[in-house]
C-alpha cells in the first residue's frame, strides 16, 4: 500500500509541476506578447477594392482533379456545383484508382460507365499505370495494351503520379527513374494514340532545403513533416526534374502536360525557357495559383506570352477555393489571403488577364488538346 501511495503522490507531484510550468509559460508568453506563427493571423487594415468572384467569367475546363469515388458517385449534385461556377468540364485524373491491376481495371470500368450513363459531356477520365510492377515479364506490352483498351473505351489521357521518380521502387527496392528506358513504350503509345500525359514530378524545391528560418515552406514542413525530402535519402530536386525533362526530349511526338507549372512557378523565367526548349510540353496551374498571385506583373506578362501553353487546373475539388482562382486570374484586387496558410503565408494580387488570354487558359487550349470535349459547352 505504501508503494502505491508513493506512486500516487509522485504522479500527483509531476502533474502539479507540469500544470504550474504550463501556467507560467503561458503567463510569460501573454505578458511578452509571444505567439506561434500559426496563431498569428493579422487582419489587414488596408482598404482597397474587393471583387469576390464565385462564377468564372467564361466556361472553363479543369484538367487536373481527383474524384476518388467516381465509380459509385452520384454526379448530379456535382454537376449543379459545376454549373454554379461556370465549370463546363472536369477531368478526373485518378481513373484507375489504387490496388491490384484487377481492381484498377474494375475501378476504371465502373468510372467510365458512370460517366457515360449519366453525364458523358461533362466528365473526362485519365488512366493510370502501376510502375512498381516494372520487373514483371511483359510489363511494357501489358501497359501499352491496357492504355489502348482504356482509350478505346473513353479514356482521354494518362496521369503519372509524383511517386514515379520519388518513392516508386522495383522488386529489388531500387528507385524507378522517370526516364527508365523500360517506360519508353508507354510514352510512345500515348503519342501514337494522340492522348496527353499529365505528369507530376517532384515537389516544391524548398522541400529539399534545410528546415530552418530561411525556408519559405517551413510551416508546411512543420505541419506535414512527411513532405520533407531529406537529400541523404532522396534524389535531388534537380535530378528528378532532369529525368522528367529527359523524357520530354526523347519523345517529341507525345504531348506532356507538366503539372503544377513544373514546380517552376517561383522562377517563371526558367519555366519560359523550359517551354521554349520543349514544344511538346504544356503546363497547368493546379495547386500553384499562389505562386502567380504573389508576382502579378511578372506572372501576367508570362501568361500572356505563353498563353497557348497554359491550362486551368485545381487539383482538389472544393468549390470555395475555385473562387480565389477566379479572383487571381480575373481581377486587379490587391493584398488578399490565400485559402491555406501553410501553402502561402504571403498575400495574393490579381493579374487582371485580358479576355483573349483568359479564354485560352479557361477552355480554348483544352479544346485543342481534347477534341472529344463538346464545343457546344462553350458557346
Amino acid at each position: 500500500m505504501k508503494f502505491l501511495k508513493y506512486i500516487f503522490l509522485f504522479s500527483l507531484s509531476i502533474l502539479v509541476i507540469g500544470l504550474s510550468v504550463y501556467y507560467v509559460v503561458d503567463l510569460v508568453q501573454t505578458k511578452n506578447n509571444l505567439m506561434d506563427i500559426e496563431e498569428y493571423s493579422p487582419k489587414s487594415t488596408l482598404v482597397v477594392p474587393e471583387n469576390i468572384i464565385t462564377k468564372a467569367k467564361y466556361p472553363f475546363v479543369d484538367v487536373h482533379n481527383h474524384i476518388w469515388n467516381m465509380p459509385l458517385k452520384d454526379l448530379s449534385d456535382m454537376v449543379k456545383e459545376m454549373d454554379s461556377m461556370n465549370m463546363a468540364f472536369i477531368i478526373n485524373l485518378s481513373g484507375s484508382g489504387r490496388g491490384t491491376q484487377a481492381l484498377r481495371d474494375e475501378y476504371f470500368s465502373k468510372s467510365i460507365s458512370n460517366i457515360k450513363d449519366n453525364f458523358p459531356t461533362r466528365f473526362g477520365l485519365f488512366v493510370n499505370v502501376d510502375f512498381e510492377r516494372i520487373d514483371e515479364d511483359g510489363f511494357s506490352q501489358m501497359n501499352v495494351n491496357m492504355i489502348k483498351d482504356a482509350v478505346s473505351r473513353g479514356a482521354i489521357g494518362l496521369k503519372i503520379y509524383k511517386s514515379l521518380g520519388l518513392t516508386s521502387k522495383d522488386s529489388k527496392g531500387n528507385r524507378i527513374a522517370i526516364n527508365d528506358v523500360r517506360l519508353d513504350p508507354i510514352w510512345n503509345v500515348c503519342g501514337e494514340l494522340n492522348i496527353p500525359v499529365l505528369i507530376h514530378s517532384g515537389e516544391p524545391a524548398s522541400f529539399w532545403e534545410p528546415k530552418d528560418k530561411y525556408n519559405e515552406r517551413w510551416l508546411e514542413l512543420r505541419q506535414k513533416p512527411g513532405r520533407y525530402r531529406d537529400p541523404k535519402e532522396n534524389p535531388s530536386f534537380e535530378e528528378v526534374l532532369a529525368e522528367q525533362h529527359d523524357i520530354f526530349r526523347k519523345h517529341p511526338n507525345t504531348i506532356f502536360i507538366n503539372a503544377h507549372l513544373g514546380w517552376m512557378g517561383n522562377d517563371l523565367g526558367r519555366l519560359g525557357r523550359h517551354l521554349d526548349k520543349y514544344p511538346n510540353v504544356m503546363t497547368e496551374i493546379a495547386a500553384v495559383i499562389a505562386e502567380l498571385g504573389r508576382q502579378p506583373i511578372y506572372a501576367r506578362n508570362f501568361l500572356t506570352k505563353y498563353q497557348d501553353r497554359i491550362l486551368f487546373g485545381k487539383d482538389t475539388y472544393r468549390v470555395s477555393e475555385y473562387h480565389l482562382y477566379f479572383r487571381v486570374l480575373e481581377t486587379s484586387d490587391e493584398h488578399f489571403d490565400y485559402f491555406r496558410k501553410r501553402h502561402a503565408h504571403w498575400r495574393m494580387y490579381g493579374l487582371n488577364l485580358p479576355d483573349d488570354v483568359l479564354k485560352k487558359i479557361y477552355y480554348k487550349n483544352a479544346l485543342k488538346l481534347f477534341p472529344s470535349i463538346s464545343g457546344d459547352l462553350f458557346e
